[in-house]
């Protein structure tokens, strides 16, 4: 019994002290982002094209790519964040990695792509 006594009491500290308290990610980019993209050809039907990041605090996030309401390409990205610059990558696929910063402007709070200085999406 005292066998069992002891073991159950190491069990217990064991436990409790292999736990380790994961660290809370809120970072302002965590979240939905967009674009929707119009068509000159159907510019009065609305949006033909979106793309969207869900982005959540383990540092991945998914990313759809809709043409009207059907998905073309779905995938899994990483994303870093260095000083106030956040670095989106695809793994798996040839897409480039998107490099931006976050910023306020007349649409709202938007992920500002460095090298073509043009908004990449617009938190939803």
């Amino acid at each position: 019994m005292k066998k069992f006594a002891l073991f159950m009491a190491m069990a217990v500290l064991l436990t409790i002290f292999a736990c380790s308290k994961i660290a809370e990610n809120n970072d302002p980019v965590i979240g939905i982002w967009s674009d929707e993209t119009i068509s000159a050809k159907t510019s009065t039907k609305g949006p033909t094209g979106r793309q969207e990041w869900i982005f959540n605090d383990a540092y991945l996030g998914r990313y759809h790519n809709y043409q009207g309401h059907e998905i073309k390409v779905q995938t899994d990205f990483k994303w870093k964040k260095t000083d106030d610059v956040y670095i989106i990558s695809y793994p798996g696929t040839d897409f480039k990695d998107d490099i931006v910063t976050m910023e306020e402007s007349e649409e709202g709070i938007i992920l500002l792509a460095i090298e073509e200085e043009e908004i990449l999406a617009v938190r939803e």
